[in-house]
């Protein structure tokens, strides 16, 4: 129990650090651009570079941040595993960014982006300090310092906050001004999405910056049979981190190319409510993942993996359920500008989509810790060829239902191929039927809503989800409030015991 403690501390602390631009990006940023700083069409310029960026930053980095956690849990090699690897990522960002640069036009043609080459600029540019910034960050987390990291990627959100709404806010206020026109040459005039860009450009670097004392502290050494077998170890992991991506994020520019770029704007607008709950998946992995590693050797730790996993499955449903069940709170908070709550249909279809990303990520530890990771690449681009066959198949026909019917179905088919092939190869007594009655009651909570709902509007009393005014809509909220503390009763009478437990220590 311990142990567990110990992982919800670092998975809070990872979590608020690894993922709090998600969540400013959509207490913040996300109201921001979407009620009127950005058109639809514009808002999915800005989501479909930064997917572009997301799929590249995996092969740029080669997977050296598990590399290191492999390969540096050894004290004695920890140094020449940070320097190794490090410099692997420097030569391979190197490369790329010379190449892109040299082939600058054609790429931006091909994404569709002609006549815009300086917005590829600038993103090789973030994806360049993000990379060289991969390992530093990494072994912070293995050292187990998350404060330090905390520090770091909070500073790097508040410099892309501050430096955000200078270029689109400050800036154009002060151009008006006499002596202040010569501002105007500092950003871009017209185009939200390309200041956007540049100011988590000049974040970056600054983060980037503060990392550069790892570099300095240790001997340099590059050690070449420990390239090599890091290398070995990674690529597969490369593979799956691709696939994985591609998975996550292919839908963003397949609907680029096949329907509309204000169709990506309403899907990655709705999307961000899913954020909610993908943020703390993310959280999950940052955390899980060395955590694994370190207690591998212990003798109960099969037993500990299983109790992980209910444990996410658990808080998973309990925050789904919170999320759909107050969805019209957030509505009514303009979380998302008017424009784009046409799109939360969606929204049900992707937090289950990543509750079950959350269950691949705690099912796939098997094959990292038996040096096995050949099994997660070959999951994952099976997974990428469902998410690009769905995509293909279902854009043209439900436009941007078709990404998130394809990233269910696709993180459903690796957790559950994840979970079957570690019982034959490493079993783990995962409690599989608890996990199902959570999964099933949150789903129970929330069609019981959705029936609700429909009946009131048929009858003629507002309920529609894109009624602002809370006031009208109050029979649905009642029944939403009444339902969710129906499944929190339920869940809680089904780990009733635990509950006890929880209670009779903190007396």
């Amino acid at each position: 129990m311990s142990l567990l403690k110990k992982l919800a501390g670092e998975t809070v602390l990872y979590g608020l650090s690894s993922i709090l631009p998600r969540v400013l990006n959509f207490v913040i940023m996300t109201p921001y651009f979407t009620n009127g700083k950005m058109s639809t069409e514009e808002f999915g310029v800005f989501n479909d570079l930064y997917s572009t960026l997301a799929m590249v930053s995996i092969v740029v980095t080669f997977r050296m941040e598990t590399a290191f956690f492999r390969y540096g849990k050894d004290p004695a090699q920890a140094d020449r595993a940070f320097t190794t690897s490090s410099f692997l990522v420097a030569a391979l960002t190197a490369l790329f960014l010379v190449l892109s640069l040299v082939f600058i036009q054609p790429i931006a043609t091909g994404l569709k982006y002609e006549g815009q080459a300086y917005l590829i600029a600038i993103v090789l540019g973030i994806l360049s300090f993000e990379a060289l910034s991969a390992v530093p960050f990494a072994r912070l987390r293995f050292a187990n310092r998350p404060l330090r990291f905390l520090f770091l990627k909070v500073l790097n959100v508040l410099f892309i906050i501050g430096f955000t709404l200078f270029f689109l806010d400050i800036c154009p206020w002060l151009e008006q001004k006499p002596g202040w026109a010569w501002l105007q040459n500092l950003h871009f005039h017209g185009s939200p999405e390309s200041d956007a860009f540049l100011a988590n450009l000049i974040a970056s670097g600054l983060t980037c910056l503060q990392l550069l004392p790892q570099f300095l502290r240790v001997k340099w050494q590059i050690d070449w049979p420990l390239l090599r077998q890091m290398t070995l170890y990674a690529w597969p992991l490369v593979i799956a981190g691709v696939a994985g991506t591609v998975n996550q994020q292919i839908g963003t520019p397949l609907l680029k190319y096949l329907s509309s770029m204000s169709q990506v704007g309403l899907f990655n607008g709705a999307s961000k409510i899913a954020v909610l709950l993908n943020l703390f998946t993310t959280a999950f992995n940052y955390a899980a993942e060395p955590f694994f590693f370190r207690n591998a050797d212990r003798g109960d730790a099969k037993a500990m993996y299983g109790q992980v996993a209910q444990a996410f499955t658990l808080v998973s449903c309990l925050a789904i359920g919170g999320i759909l069940l107050g969805l019209d709170l957030v509505v009514a908070a303009r979380f998302v500008g008017p424009e784009f709550t046409k799109g939360f249909g969606i929204v049900p279809i992707m937090l289950l989509a990543n509750l079950f990303l959350g269950l691949f990520y705690s099912f796939s530890i098997w094959y990292k810790l038996a040096d096995r990771t050949n099994v997660g690449g070959t999951l994952a681009i099976i997974g990428s060829l469902i998410s690009i066959g769905l995509n293909v198949w279902l854009i043209p026909q439900i436009g941007y239902y078709a990404p998130a019917w394809a990233a269910l179905a696709c993180y459903a088919y690796m957790a559950v191929a994840s979970y079957l092939s570690g019982q034959k190869h490493y079993p783990i007594a995962y409690p599989i039927k608890r996990m199902a009655w959570y999964m099933g009651l949150t789903a129970i909570a929330y069609t019981l809503s959705q029936v609700v709902r429909n009946f009131l509007i048929k009858n003629g009393i507002p309920a529609q989800l894109d009624q602002l005014n809370l006031l009208e809509k109050w029979p649905i909220l009642a029944v939403n409030l009444l339902l969710l503390i129906a499944l929190l009763a339920a869940l809680a009478y089904i780990e009733r015991n635990l509950l006890k437990r929880f209670l009779k220590r903190s007396k």
